[in-house]
């Protein structure tokens, strides 16, 4: 089954690197579903994943100087300790509900990937400010502002593992007067330190199964750098939302709501639907674009 890990590697990391998201509200669902892998090793593996498959992709932007360090390190301040204590919240949930912890994390989980499906839907919505942030100088109330964002993320990512991405770059989008290249960058920056923190307290507490993230590792990091040159070719907003129709979608699933099966199968053949209609559609504009100067002549 190897290869089926690394597929869903590459997978995830062409999607995050054309996206500009985090892999972790997709990574989790991907092993809960389809691998069968257990809610609490889904979340400490794919946290652990996701600190090395982002610092490709932060060492990248800070080359291209895309990265407000100074920001990050604000923000750093109140997300490391409080992931933290997110994997001891779930260190402890195992210790109280034993045989039933997976149902518990899969509704904690569930929650999360709702509220990540919410978070991407306002993330495409929303622009980011795009002046003046070359002479942007971090006041008190931003240094402020940075703390509390990382303090409820932090414990959200311990936690589930979700909102690396989702919650911190719709964040950085609405409160801080940053450039969009910027705000990836200083996001990917900041998330991929803070899941080295989270990655080694879900290491120590047993979470991690090394073997399933040798293989994820395989495909997510050429994956990226795939997803990368593909950027300018696909469009963004396009894909946030269909992704966020997914997260909700696998949210539904784990918090096991009335007639949840039956929603997910009618959305995700509406959605196949609508996918096979828009690349129909655009083919033939590629088409007729092509056809076109051969007709002026």
């Amino acid at each position: 089954m190897d290869w089926e890990f690394v597929l869903a590697g590459l997978f995830t990391g062409v999607l995050v690197g054309t996206t500009g998201m985090g892999g972790g509200s997709l990574m989790t669902p991907i092993l809960i579903f389809l691998f069968g892998v257990s809610p609490t090793t889904a979340i400490g593996t794919d946290i652990a994943h996701g600190a090395i498959f982002k610092t490709v992709g932060a060492l990248q932007h800070r080359r291209m100087g895309n990265v407000r360090a100074t920001l990050a390190g604000w923000m750093l301040i109140g997300s490391a300790p409080m992931s933290l204590l997110g994997v001891w919240v779930a260190h402890r949930l195992t210790d109280r509900y034993g045989d039933d912890v997976e149902s518990v994390m899969g509704q904690v989980l569930g929650a999360a990937l709702l509220f990540g499906s919410i978070g991407l839907v306002a993330k495409s919505l929303v622009q980011a400010k795009s002046s003046g942030d070359e002479q942007w100088v971090l006041s008190t109330r931003d240094r402020v502002a940075a703390v509390l964002i990382g303090v409820l993320g932090g414990f959200i990512v311990g936690l589930t593992s979700v909102g690396s991405g989702v919650f911190f770059g719709l964040t950085l989008l609405v409160v801080f007067p940053l450039r969009a290249h910027k705000v990836v960058g200083t996001d990917i920056f900041h998330a991929a330190a803070l899941l080295y923190v989270a990655g080694a307290g879900h290491w120590l507490a047993g979470n991690v199964d090394f073997g399933i993230l040798g293989w994820l590792l395989v495909g997510s990091i050429p994956g990226v750098l795939v997803g990368g040159r593909l950027t300018l070719s696909i469009p963004d907003r396009a894909l946030r939302l269909v992704l966020a129709g997914i997260l909700g979608l696998a949210g539904l699933k784990l918090l096991d709501v009335p007639f949840g099966g039956t929603i997910v199968v009618v959305a995700l053949s509406a959605g196949l639907a609508a996918l096979l209609v828009f690349i129909g559609r655009h083919s033939w504009i590629r088409i007729a674009r092509g056809r076109l100067p051969a007709t002026i002549d």
